[in-house]
């Protein structure tokens, strides 16, 4: 016989479930609305207005528009004025939905949703009879990534991120050697090349899609200083090379990371630094019960970074692979006076800043 607190308990998980299903399909309407340039739209009218000139502004149909609308009222993301049968988006909420916003939006985050909901069946497959999933299945990955490096990483480069490797900024200045590895479509090592033109940039990833792009950018802006190389960051074959490497959220991802980090202390120059960007999540599992976007990191952790590690047979460190696994494979790599900082523009990652000893 059901008791009356498993009743309860029922009713309230139910309740929560309500609110994980609508959570999941506003997220999808959110990476539609960011995609689609609505949020922008709106926050730029400063005032209510109807779903055609809504749609007329943003260059959309306006039936989809009112739909998504209606998604975003009942979501309580949008106000609704039903006697003028018109929309607002309120300023607070703008303030972390939309591009104007960055680093503070939040909208372009909910790419993630769509982009591994649609590799499930492929997970699904990787559940039953193991193996991993090519980076090359992940569409629009490295667009949404770009993105998101736009947000957190770009911004912060040379104010917050690049100070927090000492001497840095007056070494950059002068003129240094800097290997980006894992660097994706290249936006950081373009952004730091362009601010650093005495200094010379390297970038290694293995997919070519993204090489491209890396180089598309700099021949687009005329930086003759960034160079681009579809090469495995396990093999970089290189000694004594670089004062700087870097590697934005890229590590845990990687099918060899411990050969990765071997190979990193080998081509740093004597008191090279190493700087890292990865995900603040702990190696231990009831650490992350306070850790707000857990659940949705240890989901990317699961339908991408792990997939695409096994994929080449790798060690699957996983995205939510932690500060203490992170800190104790930078010091077995002989990576040594271990700095972890955080930034209070960026609740999401730890920057980890290490040194080759001499």
């Amino acid at each position: 016989m059901e008791t009356k607190t498993h009743r309860d308990d029922r009713r309230d998980f139910a309740a929560r479930m309500v609110g994980i299903l609508n959570g999941g399909a506003l997220a999808l309407m959110l990476s539609i609305g960011h995609r689609a340039g609505l949020f922008d739209v709106m926050a730029g009218r400063h005032g209510f207005a109807t779903s055609q000139e809504i749609a007329d502004e943003a260059g959309l149909v306006e039936r989809y528009v009112r739909e998504w609308l209606g998604s975003m009222v009942t979501g309580r993301i949008v106000e609704y004025c039903p006697e003028r049968s018109a929309y607002r988006l309120p300023p607070a909420r703008a303030a972390v939905l939309t591009r104007g916003s960055r680093p503070h939006n939040m909208a372009a985050a909910a790419q993630w949703v769509s982009l591994l909901g649609a590799v499930e069946d492929r997970v699904l497959a990787c559940f039953e009879r193991g193996g991993g999933i090519p980076l090359s299945a992940y569409e629009r990955f490295h667009q949404v990534m770009s993105e998101l490096s736009s947000e957190l990483v770009v911004p912060a480069l040379r104010d917050a991120i690049l100070p927090l490797v000492p001497g840095s900024v007056a070494a950059l200045e002068r003129g240094i050697d800097v290997l980006d590895i894992g660097c994706g479509n290249g936006r950081v090592a373009n952004e730091m090349a362009a601010a650093y033109p005495a200094s010379r940039f390297t970038g290694y990833d293995l997919s070519v899609e993204a090489i491209t792009m890396a180089r598309a950018e700099a021949r687009e802006r005329g930086l003759e200083n960034a160079v681009f190389e579809v090469r495995d960051a396990a093999d970089l074959s290189a000694q004594e090379s670089y004062d700087l490497i870097t590697a934005f959220e890229t590590l845990h991802d990687m099918a060899r990371p411990a050969n990765v980090l071997a190979g990193v202390v080998a081509a740093l120059r004597p008191h090279g630094f190493f700087l890292m960007q990865d995900i603040a999540g702990s190696s231990h599992l009831e650490s992350d019960l306070g850790f707000p976007l857990a659940p949705m990191l240890y989901a990317v952790s699961c339908l991408h970074s792990t997939c695409v590690s096994l994929a080449g047979d790798g060690a699957a460190l996983g995205a939510m692979w932690g500060r203490e696994q992170a800190r104790r494979m930078l010091e077995e790599a002989g990576l040594v006076k271990l700095a972890v900082h955080s930034l209070p523009h960026d609740p999401i990652n730890l920057y980890f800043v290490a040194q080759r000893s001499g």
